[in-house]
């Protein structure tokens, strides 16, 4: 049986609390690889190492910091389709969804590679009399990321990169389910010359979780997963004085208005709405027609298209359209709530329920299941199903579109699909979420711009990448200088000067 350990200080390091967790391969059922799970001591060992290293790497100009990522990147670009095989053999993505994995967190490590921009103060010389006035960005020291299972590379990506480019470094603490993306991104990331230390990769569970909120070194926590356990770890790492972003669960809508191409909107839910299994925080898991007509021709639409979608495992080819969820718990939760929407009234339309692939029996497989005539009180609405499962909640107008959007707790992503302006103009205005698509399933915004969800979704008030990231990063030190060269000796004075 495989043994998949830590990455500590530049190497891999086993370990030796005695505690392990099953890695499954979802297609079978099968437990393919036990994962160490760190203790205590494994943890505070790891810290204080990286703490040590981290003195140096900060001291390192911003510009040969960037030049580790340059290389990181393109050892990345060079190892894709083994990085997609690790994140398609413990996730159960597609291949070519755990290359689109890999590369959207490439492309964090390539904004990275412009890091020195990111991390310039600001200068105002003769701000008072022979006074200069200036500011500049510096590490936190040692910061964590908590790490979902439903983005293996990305994720991670999106953490250490804005992370490690700002002088800090990094405690990762990748989900157990799929552990070994990290710890190849780890030895990438050594290849490219980042010091042994900078990156310590420690596998674990919320013993090691709570280990991380409590060090007293570790400045700042990023964390990805459920709404609760977001909100958990926002408030015990405040507690214990530290930043903290962190990220939740979702119930994306996507608005379909009559004047809509409905050919285009029915596959834009599809690809949003059962890619990868739908364990995407920013899928699609509400349609919402405007009037009776629009829902009618878009299931019309829907049905076909969901019934010609292919479900197998990632080594079955390209033209695998989805695969497994990760667990067998997920899989009989999903069930539940299929169960839990027909018992409640809503129309279910497509069942996935009993899809059966030869072969993969004991897979944790889920086929696509469609619902009509869902409404706000029933649990397959209420609730982040995560799995794939597209339910069409019908509206009859516009307003009472938005105010269903506007309502939900949930605030990462929505979408509108339409053919006015002055509509999608107005939805993107209001709508209280954080990333909005005009003609556009998911939304999900460029490296170089930042992403984050609103209400209860996100906790923090700075985003994921981009320029938020290195604010998370650093901390602002403001300096007021004066040199008393040539400067007149005005002598003591208690009061603050007016300036002239």
């Amino acid at each position: 049986m495989k043994e998949i350990h830590h990455w500590i200080d530049g190497k891999e390091a086993k370990g030796t609390s005695g505690r392990f967790s099953d890695v499954f391969n979802p297609a079978t059922g099968e437990v393919q690889a036990r994962v160490a799970l760190a203790s205590q001591a494994e943890l505070d060992a790891a810290i204080a190492s990286a703490e040590k290293a981290q003195v140096e790497w900060g001291a390192t100009n911003p510009q040969r910091r960037a030049r580790v990522m340059m290389k990181f990147g393109q050892l990345i670009n060079e190892n894709m389709d083994m990085l997609a095989e690790l994140v398609s053999s413990e996730h159960g993505k597609t291949l070519p969804d755990g290359r689109g994995d890999v590369q959207r967190g490439l492309e964090v490590i390539e904004v990275c590679m412009g890091a020195p921009a990111m991390l310039k103060g600001d200068y105002t010389d003769n701000a008072g009399p022979g006074i200069d006035l200036y500011s500049m960005r510096q590490p936190l020291g040692v910061v964590a990321g908590i790490t979902p299972f439903n983005f293996p590379a990305m994720i991670p990506l999106w953490k250490m990169g804005p992370a490690l480019s700002a002088g800090n470094a990094m405690i990762l603490k990748p989900s157990e389910r799929c552990p070994s993306t990290s710890m190849a991104l780890a030895r990438l990331a050594q290849q490219a010359g980042l010091p042994d230390g900078v990156l310590q990769v420690v596998n674990g569970d919320k013993e090691v979780v709570d280990g991380i909120l409590d060090n007293p070194t570790i400045q700042a926590v990023g964390f990805v997963g459920s709404t609760p356990i977001a909100q958990y770890i926002y408030g015990r790492a405040a507690n214990n004085g530290k930043r903290a972003q962190c990220f939740g669960g979702a119930k994306n809508h996507m608005l379909i208005m009559p004047d809509a191409d409905l050919d285009k909107a029915a596959d834009a839910l599809i690809g949003a709405g059962f890619g990868a299994a739908g364990e995407r925080c920013m899928a699609i898991s509400v349609a919402v027609p405007v009037g009776d007509k629009t829902a009618d021709a878009l299931i019309e639409r829907l049905v076909p298209r969901i019934e010609k979608l292919k479900v197998g495992p990632y080594t079955a080819g390209d033209d695998v359209d989805f695969g497994p969820v990760i667990t067998k718990a997920a899989q009989e939760r999903i069930n539940r709530l299929i169960a839990s929407g027909v018992d409640q009234g809503a129309e279910l339309v497509v069942d996935g329920r009993e899809l059966n692939i030869q072969g993969y029996e004991n897979g944790f497989f889920c086929g696509p299941s469609l619902f009509d005539r869902v409404t706000p009180d029933m649990d397959i609405y209420k609730e982040e199903i995560f799995g794939p499962v597209l339910s069409t909640v019908r509206a009859q107008n516009y307003e009472d579109a938005l105010k269903l959007v506007m309502d939900n707790d949930y605030g990462n992503g929505t979408a509108i699909y339409t053919a006015d302006g002055d509509t999608a103009r107005d939805f993107a205005s209001r709508v209280n979420v954080g990333m909005v698509g005009v003609n556009f399933p998911i939304p999900v915004p460029l490296s170089y711009y930042t992403f984050g969800g609103w209400k209860k979704s996100a906790f923090g008030d700075l985003n994921q990448y981009g320029p938020d990231a290195f604010r998370f990063y650093t901390k602002t030190k403001t300096v007021t200088a004066r040199w008393f060269s040539g400067i007149k000796d005005e002598g003591v004075s208690l009061n603050f000067k007016a300036m002239d």
